[in-house]
């Protein structure tokens, strides 16, 4: 199943094998991952771990009983649980670990996401074994991936990883529910993820995870995009580890593009969240799609939502209202409405300047088709 031309995996660890009774970290699931962990370096692979659990770490902590938590106090339970994830894998592995916590807005800010490559790698170059968690403590709606699947697939792109390995409750994606449907059957292989795999995801049923069957998918789909394999296997099956390092496929595997995304259109693709949309002109649609060109005031009628200069925002068809593309606007929402519908050449007399010295609204090298005609 080691393709030979993996150098560098992901592996993601969710909270129902980390602390499946939510009474802190437990070895059950955890022994055989940290083997397959050894496994894999020996045979000259990096690692970097990926994992969820430090709110189900914690939680044993505190004299709570309902099931839904306040965000207050599931934050102090992951500050709780993050030292107890980490004293706990570090105690598994004979080789130094290193903390890497992130939000959502460290991997949608250039500068921060740069930095966090350059860290991976440092630690790589080391031996020592980076593992990855969302910043629970601090992240609030607006900064959050949301769930780890989500956000392995985007430390995978950051990494420039060769494969993603995600541990689930199930062996892999299926026909049907296997839980309600006994003729369900195991898919070993996708190459291409359509609304036809989606529709095959279920709900998350963990009681102490976020990510179900979709999340997984959408990582996939993320992976893909960046060249990188995706192989969803039963992380309670350490036979499953064993496959894997016998070559075997003991699950799903979603192959990555031969031919992926360059890495700033992935990064507004698939990291990057919209602040807002720009409607556009059939005349506009035509030029982007058919000729790759930059989006121009000329070709916009209305603009909805508050965003900056330098945020994401959804380009939308005014007569057909279909997403056509998402990228990097160079004004902010005020001057849109200033310019919408001007000539270039007379930005800087509506205005009074031009803020980014380019005619461009969003230029082709920050943009990415959604759709095209």
């Amino acid at each position: 199943m080691i393709n030979p031309s993996w150098r560098r995996v992901v592996l993601k660890v969710g909270s129902a094998l980390i602390a499946p009774e939510n009474q802190g970290c437990s070895e059950q699931f955890l022994r055989p991952i940290a083997e397959f962990i050894r496994q894999c370096r020996l045979q000259g692979l990096e690692v970097i771990l990926v994992s969820s659990g430090s709110v189900a770490a914690g939680r044993h902590h505190f004299n709570f009983q309902h099931q839904r938590v306040p965000i207050a106090l599931k934050r102090a339970m992951a500050a709780v649980g993050q030292n107890q994830l980490m004293n706990f894998w570090s105690r598994c592995f004979d080789f130094p670990c290193a903390q890497v916590l992130l939000t959502h807005g460290d991997l949608s800010d250039r500068v921060r996401h740069v930095n966090i490559q350059n860290t991976l790698k440092r630690l790589l170059d080391h031996q020592i074994l980076p593992i990855v968690n969302e910043n629970d403590t601090i992240a609030t709606d607006e900064l959050k991936v949301g769930d780890n699947d989500n956000l392995a697939a985007m430390v995978a792109t950051v990494a420039n990883a060769d494969a993603l390995i995600i541990c689930s409750d199930v062996d892999g994606l299926y026909t049907a529910d296997p839980n309600k449907d006994p003729t369900a059957s195991l898919i070993p292989e996708v190459r291409i993820i359509d609304q036809r795999i989606y529709a095959l995801a279920g709900g998350a049923s963990s009681k102490v995870g976020t990510g179900g069957m979709y999340t997984k998918i959408e990582a996939a789909e993320k992976a893909a995009a960046h060249g990188i394999d995706t192989v969803i296997i039963d992380g309670h099956k350490p036979n499953g580890f064993q496959c894997i390092l016998a070559g075997k496929n003991p699950g799903t595997i979603f192959y990555g593009h031969a031919k992926p995304l360059p890495a700033k259109k992935h990064w507004v693709r698939h990291t990057l969240r919209a602040k807002g949309e720009i409607w556009v002109d059939d005349g506009c649609v035509e030029a982007l799609c058919r000729q790759g060109a930059s989006l121009l005031c000329s070709g916009i009628v209305d603009i909805s939502g508050e965003f900056d200069s330098g945020d994401a925002v959804l380009v939308r068809s005014a007569s057909g209202k279909r997403k056509i593309a998402k990228g990097v606007s160079r004004f902010s929402a005020s001057e849109l409405f200033s310019i919408k519908g001007q000539q270039s050449r007379d930005i800087a007399s509506c205005l009074g300047y031009c803020p980014t010295g380019s005619n461009a609204v969003i230029h082709r090298s920050e943009m990415m088709l959604l759709e095209r005609i």
